[in-house]
């Protein structure tokens, strides 16, 4: 099985990479989903400051890798060539998927702060911050994760700095070079 994950800081553009994989018939596990259920199965509202603790919580428990070791099982049931794991956040979890899936690659999406920003404003997801200062901080919080670490181990990197078609395009073409579809 070929295992692909994309890594990225929030609103870079991975949950648009991961819908085009998706068109495309190759099945994605979303990593944010495992925290965004134990928030709920904990009780705590819906909103970044939860997923926060919620992810802290998890790491502190199990170790960095905890939330990449929980969606191995997942990924595993996927009845696919090529699995899309969406969502990686630090290089522990990085090193845990190279580890379990010989035929890893690593994609790091790239993305400016301010366009970041107007991106999340605009998707306006329940856990998404509403100011600069909220976005730096979840930037600060995720660093500590080790995403930054986990996007220089990429292997391939795609800079989302354009239009929506632009990026559409630049994704498909690393999809169908990595999965051999063309």
């Amino acid at each position: 099985m070929k295992v692909l994950g994309i890594v990225g800081m929030p609103g870079s553009g991975k949950g648009e990479f991961s819908a085009i994989a998706s068109d495309m018939g190759i099945p994605v596990v979303v990593m944010g989903d495992v925290i965004r259920a134990e928030v709920q199965r904990s009780g705590l509202p819906p909103i970044d400051s939860s997923m926060g603790i919620v992810a802290r919580k998890l790491r502190a428990e199990h170790g960095m890798a905890a939330i990449a070791m929980v969606c191995i099982p997942v990924i595993e049931s996927q009845n696919a060539e090529t699995v899309l794991i969406d969502g990686i956040r630090g290089d522990s979890e990085v090193k845990e998927f190279a580890r379990y899936f010989p035929e890893f690659t690593l994609i790091a999406i790239d993305s400016p702060l301010e366009t970041r920003f107007n991106r999340l404003c605009d998707r306006a997801r329940s856990d998404d911050i509403t100011d600069m200062d909220e976005l730096t901080g979840r930037d600060e919080r995720e660093s500590s994760f080790g995403l930054c670490a986990a996007m220089d181990l990429a292997s391939v990197r795609i800079a989302n700095t354009g239009g929506l078609d632009e990026y559409r395009e630049k994704v498909r073409s690393i999809l169908m070079h990595e999965t051999g579809v063309l």
